[in-house]
């Protein structure tokens, strides 16, 4: 059995939406089975508001969430890069397997909105989840009442 944590980097354009949700979630549900890191091919200065409003309603640590560069680095040290909107400006390196997620852009919409982003983001996380750690007992979706 191998004892390796897989690294999986969520990657959009401004890294305040997207790809901080995707990380926020995966480190609240691999319990440290994973290692969930963020960034943007051309990072804001903060994350977006209308995000972390949502996330923090659903009990969701934010607060140390700030915008990181997207670098050729961080992606050859990772098992998996999802991208969330950045293209073909994320670099690539051979040998790291890319997923590519289609899913709208957070920023400036309204709470139901970014909560049905949020919900999307949520099912696609635990699904990789269970698929980079067989036998991950995923603890409740946090949209779960």
């Amino acid at each position: 059995m191998t004892t390796d944590v897989p690294q999986v980097v969520f990657a959009c354009v401004r890294n305040g939406g997207r790809s901080v949700i995707s990380r926020v979630l995966a480190e609240h549900y691999a319990g440290g089975r994973v290692v969930a890191l963020s960034a943007g091919t051309q990072p804001g200065e903060h994350i977006h508001a209308e995000v972390a409003a949502v996330l923090e309603m659903l009990g969701l640590d934010t607060s140390r969430e700030t915008p990181e560069l997207l670098t050729r680095d961080t992606v050859a040290a990772s098992t998996m890069a999802i991208t969330l909107g950045c293209g073909e400006e994320c670099p690539y390196v051979p040998g790291v397997r890319y997923v590519d997620w289609p899913v709208a852009d957070p920023g400036g919409q309204d709470e139901a909105t970014v909560r049905t982003i949020v919900a999307d983001l949520d099912a696609r996380v635990r699904d990789l989840l269970v698929e980079l750690v067989p036998g991950l007992d995923l603890p409740p979706s946090v949209l779960e009442d």
